[in-house]
């Protein structure tokens, strides 16, 4: 059930039964040159809707920019800052939770989101709290990160060993490549790919990483490992939620 192909009255009576949503998260980020630069933000929505298609619990739209101003000297790419990421999380969470939602589940596509996100949850609970929203005590918001997943780094490290590197893998790849063959490109890898440099901001990460990939070879990625790794995101995600929504 999509939130936003769904009409309020359908949404009062799923909350009849459930207060539970998942919220996919992602990015609009360069991801080297054979990388969609919506990677992130089409492998959370994907899942998403897979979860909430096994499990019969409702998806909220998809937040697909996030914070990515260390890829801003790539073309194409669009970031929050985090002060930004923080209220729109807010903004999202308050507006549904006075719904009467109180399971906030994000599956997330992209690792630069994570500590954000968890400052946006932070705020978020004291903010409701201050408005005396009287659900407040019972919103619980929590990051699912698909490409942590257990199984999903299981099947990564025997698929691409050391060459599944941290951005713009190949795992990542397979997903869009499973889920858009008709998107998969084609394009000249470096012989040489950065890795194991910190990141000191926009313009030192592409000094460091001159195509975008880190230590990744997503040259690797084929449309039929994409759809073994979403089956398995959304396998282990759905009996996350469910965990996450029955927990006192």
């Amino acid at each position: 059930m999509l939130l936003h192909l769904s009409t309020w009255t359908e949404v009062e009576a799923y909350l009849a039964k459930s207060t539970g949503i998942i919220m996919p998260i992602g990015s609009t980020e360069q991801h080297g040159p054979t990388g969609l630069i919506g990677t992130d933000a089409i492998c959370a929505e994907a899942i998403a809707k897979g979860v909430g298609e096994e499990i019969n619990a409702i998806v909220g739209p998809t937040i697909n920019v996030g914070m990515a101003l260390h890829h801003t000297s790539f073309p194409g790419t669009i970031s929050l800052r985090p002060s930004t990421m923080i209220l729109l999380i807010k903004d999202y969470v308050t507006s549904l939770a006075k719904a009467g939602f109180t399971k906030f589940y994000f599956i997330n596509g992209h690792g630069g989101n994570i500590a954000t996100m968890k400052a946006a949850f932070a705020e978020t609970y004291a903010y409701l709290a201050d408005l005396n929203v009287s659900n407040h005590e019972q919103v619980k918001c929590q990051v699912a990160n698909w490409f942590m997943c257990g199984s999903v780094y299981k099947l990564a490290k025997e698929l691409y060993g050391e060459q599944e590197g941290s951005h713009a893998t190949p795992s990542e790849v397979a997903v869009t490549q499973f889920v858009y063959p008709e998107a998969i490109k084609q394009g000249q890898l470096s012989e040489e790919v950065g890795k194991g440099h910190t990141i000191y901001g926009a313009v030192d990460f592409r000094k460091r990483y001159p195509d975008g990939r880190m230590g990744s070879n997503p040259a690797l990625a084929t449309p039929e490992h994409g759809k073994q790794f979403y089956e398995l995101a959304v396998k282990e995600l759905s009996n996350g939620y469910l965990e996450f929504l029955n927990a006192e």
